[in-house]
């Protein structure tokens, strides 16, 4: 049996279009609670109640006039597609974080807040 040239071609474009595509996301630990960042008040909230509040910090830094307490937590997403030929994708990670600062007391003296993870957006992968 002889092929013509047609199908031919629709059989390389039929092999060449098969694809696999993924899309994934992956959390490190549980998104802050922004709510809980709103009770905390400078000059009275303890170190063992922002522990009670967000858990054990990933680092405790030892200064000379106190500690501070480092939290992260983490969003990705990402999409990709598998041709035959060629592969394209997008990976995209945002974080969460958290530092608070601590007198010698451990009572707080100011903290920082960077809310992030969930901007982390699935996109085109090309």
């Amino acid at each position: 049996m002889k092929l013509s040239p047609v199908r031919i071609i629709i059989i390389m474009l039929t092999v060449l279009c098969c694809s696999c595509a993924m899309f994934g996301k992956n959390k490190e630990e549980q998104p802050f609670n922004p709510a809980l960042i709103d009770k905390l008040v400078p000059g009275q909230t303890r170190a063992a109640d922002v522990t009670d509040m967000f858990g054990a910090p990933i680092q405790v830094v030892k200064m000379s006039n106190g500690n501070a307490y480092m939290y992260k937590r983490s969003v990705a997403k990402g999409t990709g597609i598998w041709l035959i030929l060629v592969s394209f994708g997008n990976y995209e990670k945002q974080y969460d974080q958290l530092v608070f600062f601590f007198n010698n007391r451990d009572i707080l003296t100011h903290y920082g807040a960077s809310i992030n993870a969930d901007t982390a957006s699935y996109g085109f992968p090309f």
